[in-house]
């Protein structure tokens, strides 16, 4: 499998009412799950402790996970995510090579994005020779 037809996927919970223990407890009871599920090529929960000065975007990855998925596992991938986190508000990180995408879902509708986002990365990669 090239690394063109893999990409990266993490998220977590971006709810501002939960403490990093409840985001450590939310990873470690949806990755045995995650690693059960056949669209996901290999997943593992992302923790990153304390952010870097200057930092962007995810700055405390505490509770994440990163699940790595072929593009025709995508969309059966992100059904599971809309009907396993409908309701919940995620923060959301596509990478394919070196590009890279954040954004927050709080809805299905939104994370149905996730698609959207992944092919325009993939289009990217390809029209620039990467």
């Amino acid at each position: 499998m090239t690394k063109q037809n893999t990409m990266q996927i993490t998220f977590g919970q971006s709810n501002p009412d939960l403490e990093e223990h409840e985001r450590l407890l939310f990873s470690k009871r949806v990755l045995s799950e995650l690693r059960d599920l056949d669209q996901v090529e290999h997943a593992e929960r992302t923790e990153k402790e304390a952010s870097e000065f200057g930092e962007k975007g995810f700055s405390t990855l505490v509770g994440f996970l990163t699940a790595e998925v072929t593009l025709p596992n995508l969309k059966a991938f992100i059904n599971w995510m809309g009907d396993r986190f409908s309701d919940q508000p995620m923060k959301v990180k596509v990478k394919v090579g070196e590009q890279e995408v954040e954004f927050e879902a709080r809805s299905q509708l939104e994370l149905a994005q996730l698609e959207e986002v992944a092919n325009s990365l993939l289009a990217k990669m390809s029209a620039g020779g990467a």
